[in-house]
């Protein structure tokens, strides 16, 4: 998905100096989403949880956008052919149908229950467009942060739908890493945990993490408690590395249906702007304008339209940002 904000900030980004939790006393930090509507005169919303203030990073996951359920006949996703680089794009539906299209030559469609993954790297195209025949379009969009090793790797695209394995009254799907006994056969650049958790009404599920982890909880919907901390849908509960279990308990006499993200803490500095992780404010702008020119990105074959204009750079380079301490601190109950 891209970010066509009109004017999106320019963030610099990096692990925030809390360290890891107290053995035995692991804390949940509840991280609030905002409302980002993308699009013109029939934008979709979708509600912002990373990247923000309190928190810009878990682990290298760097940017999550949560949307729907919305009625695609008046509200749908039509995102020209837009560039990423430096990053690896992860679609994930709960609903709906979106066609895939990219540069390097991928026309995949993203389906519930199925991951693409897309791998910008020096630089990729793609455009995304809700289908004719969706309905209702709800899920997520989430972007990885690229080590500096590899953020200039050839772009790639892949494919990948898991198979969810049952246990103590939830489906875990794992599409990154590993989790519940289940590893997902997709490549990633760093250690990552990426899995869909439905719970069944009144259950309570312990699942064995890594404790290298840091780990973020994405409530969909119901009412979702983590290690005790209540969330509600469209927050994100986020947990320190250290703790080498999480329980998740679903309170409603209805299913939730949960998001969890994980890695150990991605220890550089990042700059996000619009659709490029760099760097630095050069490298953004080169992109930028290696974009404008049509160089380097590629070309999108069989979308009916024009690409995607960057927006203005701000007129002032970067200035780092503080490493804030985080978000609310809730009580567990």
């Amino acid at each position: 998905m891209s970010n066509v904000e009109t004017a999106p900030e320019e963030l610099r980004c990096g692990t925030t100096a809390d360290g890891g939790a107290t053995p035995g006393t692991p804390h949940v930090e509840v991280l609030s989403a905002r409302e980002v509507p993308l699009g013109g005169p029939r934008a979709l919303p979708v509600r912002r949880t990373l990247p923000q203030r309190a928190r810009s990073l878990i682990g290298a996951w760097c940017f999550a956008d949560h949307y729907g359920p919305v009625d695609a006949t008046t509200t749908g996703m039509v995102v020209p052919p837009h560039p990423h680089t430096g990053l690896q794009t992860v679609s994930w539906l709960f609903s709906g149908e979106i066609e895939h299209r990219d540069s390097l030559g991928s026309h995949a469609l993203v389906r519930p229950g199925e991951l693409n993954l897309m791998t910008g790297g020096h630089g990729i195209a793609h455009s995304e467009v809700s289908t004719p025949a969706t309905n209702v379009l709800h899920g997520v969009q989430l972007w990885v942060a690229l080590p500096d090793e590899h953020r200039d790797t050839a772009r790639d695209f892949q494919h990948h739908v898991p198979e969810p394995v049952r246990v103590d009254g939830a489906a875990v799907s794992v599409f990154l890493g590993s989790l519940a006994g289940s590893t997902s056969p997709v490549r990633t650049f760093t250690p990552l945990l990426g899995a869909e958790i439905t719970l069944d009404p009144g259950a309570t599920l312990t699942l064995s993490v890594d404790p290298a982890f840091e780990h973020g909880l994405l409530v969909d919907s119901g009412d979702v408690r983590l290690l005790g901390t209540p969330l509600e849908p469209a927050e994100l509960g986020y947990v320190p590395s250290g703790s080498g279990t999480l329980t998740l308990a679903n309170d409603s006499d209805a299913r939730a249906r949960t998001i969890l993200l994980g890695g150990p803490p991605f220890e550089e500095e990042i700059v996000m702007w619009w659709n490029f992780i760099a760097r630095s404010h050069e490298e953004i702008a080169q992109a930028r304008e290696d974009w404008a020119r049509g160089t380097r990105f590629g070309v999108v074959q069989g979308y009916d339209g024009d690409p995607l204009p960057a927006p203005a750079l701000p007129n002032t380079p970067l200035k780092p940002r503080g490493r804030a301490r985080g978000g609310t601190e809730r009580t567990a109950g």
